[in-house]
């Protein structure tokens, strides 16, 4: 397990210029670096590799920017827009050495609505078919994608552990694994250190944040449970 930090905490978006981040980084003890790529244009993947190596990094995983415009459960042209935008993410991971591709890629951030269950029911099997779209492409090149339950505030079609872990066996792809976030359990766990054991292997990543989705500690979090 390496500890990593995510370069949306400091710069939007990531470009070539924001490697002179990765001093500080390697100083305060990281080991790995979160690139959040919210477009393939932004970065040179060679250069940015060299400047990780240089600094003693790894890019342990690419974070995805899901806005408006990329949607697995949207318009047409939303969903070819982010199954190219994800083809173009596991490129990148190619070249950064990266074997992880996180966020909630399922569907646009921001996006919570109210709709027939039926509706729902659409949309879901929708999702599983873009998914397996993109797992047979992160298969071939040896790339995870981790789906990121998110709140009720930022999405109304994951929301928890349990509907991950749902939507991972609907896909059945080896490629496809979860990603928690305590301050998204916070919002929606009744036992977040229980969604953690229920999620087993099936856990491909974790973001670790405060409940005010600040640094851990000092906040109500019962991180000893967490850990």
């Amino acid at each position: 397990m390496r500890f990593g930090i995510n370069t949306f905490l400091f710069t939007s978006p990531f470009t070539n210029a924001s490697t002179t981040l990765f001093p500080d980084f390697r100083r305060w003890g990281f080991e790995s670096v979160e690139i959040a790529l919210e477009h393939e244009s932004h970065v040179d993947p060679r250069f940015v590799r060299s400047e990780l190596e240089r600094n003693g990094l790894v890019c342990g995983s690419l974070c995805g920017a899901y806005g408006p415009g990329r949607d697995l459960r949207g318009t047409r042209s939303e969903q070819e827009a982010c199954l190219d935008y994800v083809h173009h993410m596991i490129d990148a991971a190619g070249v950064l050495g990266a074997r992880t591709l996180v966020g909630p890629i399922y569907s646009a951030v921001g996006r919570a609505e109210f709709v027939p269950e039926r509706e729902r029911r659409a949309q879901w099997k929708l999702v599983a078919r873009n998914l397996k779209k993109v797992c047979r492409y992160a298969e071939k090149k040896g790339v995870t994608i981790a789906l990121e339950p998110l709140n009720r505030f930022e999405t109304d079609f994951i929301n928890t552990c349990e509907q991950a872990l749902r939507m991972i066996r609907d896909v059945g792809s080896p490629a496809l694994a979860i990603h928690l976030d305590t301050f998204h359990m916070n919002i929606e766990e009744k036992d977040p250190a229980a969604a953690i054991r229920r999620a087993g292997k099936l856990l491909g990543h974790f973001h670790a944040c405060g409940s005010d989705r600040g640094t851990p500690g000092n906040d109500h979090i019962d991180w000893p449970r967490i850990a």
